[in-house]
C-alpha cells in the first residue's frame, strides 16, 4: 500500500479509536465518526509493456495521488511513452465491474491511453477505432480478465450503464469507458 495511503487509514483509525476511549473512559458520549470506506484497489496487467498494478486508487475518503500516477504509467501508451492522466470515474468503473463479475484475476490491459498521433495511426489502419476516441483523454481502455468470459464481461459492463461497451470477440477484448451509454 503506498505510504500515503496508509496515513490516512491508520489516522482515520487512530481518531476512531480515541473518540470511543474517551467516551468509554469519562462516560460521556462522543459522537461517532463514520468509519473509513473501504479503499477500493485495482489489480491491472499492461499485455504489451508487462507493467502492473495493484494497491489502493482511493483510500480513507480521497484519491491516492501516487496510484493515479503509477496507473498513468501503466496505461500509457505503449507506442510513444506518453502517459496521460486516467479519468477517476474510469476506474472506479473497472472496480465495480470486477466485483460484478467476482473476477480474482487482474485486468489485462489491451489498450488504455493513446496519444492523438497513435490514435491517428489507428484509425487510419482499421475501421475499429474512432477518430475522436475517448483513449485519447484517459476515459477509455481495452480489457479482459483471465477466468471470465468475454460476453459475461460485456453483459456485466452494459448493466451498470456508466459509459460506453464495445465488444470485440475476435480480438478477445471488451472496451468501456464514461462517455455517453452506447453499445456496440
Amino acid at each position: 500500500m503506498e505510504r500515503r495511503a496508509f496515513l490516512k487509514i491508520s489516522g482515520s483509525a487512530l481518531i476512531n479509536g480515541a473518540i470511543a476511549s474517551m467516551a468509554t473512559v469519562t462516560g460521556g458520549v462522543a459522537l461517532a465518526l463514520p468509519p473509513a470506506p473501504n479503499p477500493r484497489r485495482l489489480a491491472l496487467v499492461n499485455t504489451h509493456t508487462g507493467d502492473a498494478f495493484n494497491d489502493a486508487y482511493w483510500a480513507a475518503g480521497d484519491h491516492v495521488p501516487d496510484a493515479l500516477r503509477a496507473i498513468a504509467h501503466v496505461m500509457r501508451d505503449h507506442r510513444s511513452g506518453e502517459d496521460h492522466a486516467i479519468d477517476p470515474r474510469l476506474l472506479d468503473l473497472l472496480h465495480d465491474l470486477h466485483a460484478s463479475v467476482g473476477a480474482s484475476a487482474p485486468y489485462q490491459i489491451i489498450s488504455g491511453y493513446r496519444s492523438p498521433a497513435t490514435n491517428a495511426a489507428l484509425h487510419a489502419q482499421t475501421t475499429g477505432v474512432a477518430s475522436r476516441s475517448l483513449h485519447m483523454d484517459g476515459r477509455a481502455i481495452d480489457i479482459r480478465i483471465s477466468g471470465i468470459d468475454l460476453p459475461r464481461l460485456r453483459d456485466a459492463a452494459i448493466q451498470m450503464r456508466r459509459g460506453g461497451v464495445g465488444f470485440y470477440p475476435d480480438s478477445d477484448f471488451i472496451h468501456v469507458d464514461t462517455g455517453r451509454v452506447r453499445t456496440w
